[in-house]
């Protein structure tokens, strides 16, 4: 079993910045666990933010974050990281963090096993 935990959400101006974090804790968080960041807006699906190998060597990004967002992850510490700059009133969700145990790169949410409880990010106009 996987615990994930999300923590780095709240409330911004648009132009600004945040740092979101997802650790990890139960079962080895290792490079045999494809990690993945997503968002829901309310009256929305849920959908993908970005996405990462488990060894990082290749992410994934959505149109609408690509040169904004950057995805990252810390094997060693178990944690994954979602940087955003040039934050934007539409970008205002709660932020999910999940895994799953395999080795490619996973975009849709269905595929993913674990999520965390999710963190609420607002931006403000």
């Amino acid at each position: 079993q996987v615990q994930l935990v999300e923590s780095g959400g709240g409330l911004v101006q648009a132009g600004g910045s945040l740092r979101l974090s997802c650790a990890a804790s139960g079962r080895t968080f290792s490079t045999y666990y494809a990690m993945g960041w997503f968002r829901q807006a309310p009256g929305k699906e849920r959908e993908l933010v970005a996405a990462i190998l488990g060894n990082s060597a290749a992410t994934n990004y959505a149109d609408s974050v690509k040169g904004r967002f950057t995805i990252s992850r810390d094997n060693a510490k178990t944690t994954l990281y979602l940087q955003m700059n040039s934050l934007k009133p539409e970008d205002t969700a709660v932020y999910y963090c999940a895994a799953k145990r395999y080795t490619g790169i996973l975009t849709m949410a269905p595929s993913y096993d674990y999520w965390g409880q999710g963190t609420q990010v607002t931006v403000s106009s």
